[in-house]
């Protein structure tokens, strides 16, 4: 069978157009998932951080304040109470930290609470989840094959071979400039 340029062409629309169909949903995830994470500022996206402060009874001993802290329902499980100086505790707590003041009997404690859906879809973006190592090869060779059949979509001067290829060659030049400038 003699494949012309035309017949190539064509099925590289086809595949393009249908392959492009069902990476939609994971290209969405991935960008969101992109986004969120090049935002941290420094904190996990994944998790909302709650601070707070209870008060307690003053000059508790380590053991004192784990039975303490325990008497409140609300607050998160302590795993540990370590002692920080002859002032302080630092409280490990189940999803959070705190520090105990034995002078004024203050915990100030903060504790991180799972967003399901952004811990799950970064978990897919580092591909931590159990599975996903060949969905995210088929992802990203369907990104390559996107690419490069995009190269060949358009004719003519609008095409690679016209203006396209100087897009191309700023869209290489791009990242190489900037890493030599970082």
């Amino acid at each position: 069978m003699q494949w012309s340029n035309k017949a190539i062409r064509k099925w590289m629309r086809i595949i393009h157009r249908d392959l492009g169909f069902l990476m939609v949903g994971i290209t969405i995830i991935y960008g969101i998932s992109g986004y969120v994470l090049n935002h941290m500022d420094g904190t996990d996206p994944a998790y909302h951080t709650i601070e707070n402060t209870v008060q307690l009874a003053q000059n508790l001993s380590a053991a004192n304040l784990m039975g303490a802290w325990e008497q409140h329902d609300d607050l998160p499980a302590v795993k540990r109470v370590l002692p920080i100086d002859e002032e302080h505790y630092r409280l490990m707590l189940d999803g959070g930290i705190g520090v105990y003041r034995s002078t004024n009997g203050e915990v100030l404690y903060e504790h991180h609470q799972k967003k399901p859906f952004i811990h799950f879809i970064n978990k897919l973006h580092y591909n931590r989840v159990g599975g996903w190592t060949l969905l995210a090869d088929i992802f990203a060779f369907a990104l390559i094959f996107f690419a490069i059949s995009g190269l060949f979509m358009v004719k003519g001067r609008k095409g690679i071979l016209g203006r396209g290829k100087w897009y191309l060659l700023i869209g290489i030049a791009i990242p190489i400039i900037y890493a030599f400038l970082m």
